[in-house]
């Protein structure tokens, strides 16, 4: 869908043919938890990735995979991620990109729950911080 304008991207990436089951052409709001499996081996290849397909609302939703590839198309990325927080987004980004040993060096006048996060639950596995003054040219 690259060769549409921002404004067609908008409304139709991630949904490009109506809702099959209901022929809507606006995506429908899916408010689930929770899915149906045919028996315990089809559970066992969703939860084992074997078998691509919705497992649990916290991970899988087809509404919230219609929002993460639009905003990654609108972007002009390969991919999106949608969490359902700010705390949860701080989570997966410095888990992704520190490990134990690491150091971060941040603003000591950064958000409170992210200094928080860096301060007290981030050593506890093994990554250290140094909160700086971002005004001061020599930090």
């Amino acid at each position: 869908m690259s060769q549409y304008k921002f404004e067609t991207l908008q409304l139709h990436v991630g949904q490009e043919s109506p809702d099959p089951a209901t022929d809507a052409r606006a995506v429908p709001i899916y408010q689930t938890t929770s899915y149906v499996f045919r028996n315990s081996d089809h559970a066992q290849a969703r939860f084992g990735l074997a078998d691509a397909g919705n497992i649990y609302g916290r991970l899988t939703n087809s509404t919230q995979g219609v929002f993460e590839d639009r905003i990654a198309a609108l972007e002009g990325g390969s991919a999106g991620l949608a969490v359902a927080s700010g705390a949860a987004a701080l989570s997966y980004t410095f888990q992704a990109l520190a490990q134990a040993g690491d150091h971060i060096v941040a603003a000591k006048t950064i958000y409170g729950g992210t200094y928080n996060y860096l301060e007290h639950t981030f050593p506890q596995h093994g990554v250290t911080t140094t909160f700086v003054d971002p005004d001061d040219p020599q930090n």
